[in-house]
């Protein structure tokens, strides 16, 4: 019997796969679905689909990565929430039909690995867009971010922890911080800045969050605690270093902070001290707040399309300058 064949060599990691073909919705919009932007062994793939405006090719296109929510426990990147569920066309169209790409992206929830894995993933994402979105009419210069509640805060940290650089370097300009939170997975070499930040109902301070709400700090099973691998207030430094609000600087890209007043699950004071901590360090940011409004925008769609709507207007602002 012969021995069964050996490659010839090592395989190619999967960010280097080729791209798929995609499809065209009536909207126009090209959808490349489930590209893998990294691999992680022993986990799932680490997948995004992309959303590419319906004149691409003409141009290179500017491109917002799209963090989902679900307490860092749940969630994917085919959702923008229970508010926009059936809607036609999707949020994600909207966006790709006003000339920005979206590149919606998962991550390792808690469940499977603790901070910083999940903010080490999304910086993949972001350096994969750098080093192979030509293939797919991407500009990378002209990259956003855009997360809803866990995926905001991870959004956050996107545009506070990394800077972009005209050439697209790694670190260009990264404090020490940033650089420990960088991580190795996937593409490396390139940087994971980005050009401005949209965060929905973002935890912005983890430490605060359970007391924001009234809640115990100390539970071992909330969903911070899962996140980080510990309850909130066994470990104080970790929670500190997982919040953006520690990362409010001068320099920073423009932020974009939507809340609603009766969120019940990520009290609106948390996009409050935050706005306050950006704007006393120096930076731009604007903070728009939903009287009434709850998490996810549940039961208020014309609030969830008015978010929607100033969504698109802060990045075409700043990415089709």
């Amino acid at each position: 019997m012969s021995p069964a064949p050996t490659p010839a060599g090592p395989l190619p990691p999967v960010h280097a796969a080729p791209l798929p073909a995609g499809s065209v919705g009536a909207d126009g919009v090209r959808v490349l679905p489930s590209i893998r932007y990294a691999g992680v062994p022993g986990y799932r793939p680490l997948e995004l689909d992309l959303y590419l405006p319906p004149d691409a090719g003409s141009a290179p296109a500017p491109v917002v990565v799209f963090v989902h929510g679900g307490g860092w426990l749940v969630g994917s990147r085919n959702t923008v929430g229970p508010m926009f569920a059936g809607a036609g066309p999707t949020p994600f169209a909207r966006v790709a039909q006003a000339g920005i790409a979206v590149a919606s992206v998962d991550y390792r929830l808690s469940g499977e690995s603790t901070w910083p894995a999940a903010l080490h993933d999304v910086k993949a994402a972001v350096r994969w867009l750098r080093a192979r979105g030509d293939e797919a009419g991407i500009d990378p210069g002209r990259i956003a971010a855009w997360g809803e509640s866990a995926g905001g805060h991870l959004a956050a940290l996107l545009g506070l922890t990394g800077r972009a650089s005209a050439g697209g370097e790694e670190g260009a300009g990264t404090d020490d911080r940033g650089r420990a939170l960088e991580g190795d997975v996937g593409v490396t070499g390139r940087s994971s800045g980005v050009a401005a930040v949209v965060a929905w109902y973002t935890p912005s301070d983890v430490a605060r969050v359970a007391t924001d709400n009234g809640a115990d700090p100390a539970a071992p099973d909330s969903r911070e605690a899962l996140f980080l691998g510990g309850p909130v207030s066994a470990v104080p430094e970790r929670a500190a270093e997982a919040s953006p609000v520690t990362y409010a600087r001068a320099g920073a890209p423009p932020f974009l902070l939507l809340h609603g007043t009766a969120d019940r699950f990520v009290a609106s004071r948390q996009s409050e001290r935050f706005a306050a901590a950006l704007t006393a360090a120096g930076a731009d940011v604007t903070l728009e707040l939903f009287e009434g409004a709850d998490h996810m925008w549940l039961g208020a769609p014309d609030t969830a399309e008015a978010a929607l709507s100033r969504t698109i207007a802060f990045l075409r602002q700043h990415l089709h300058p």
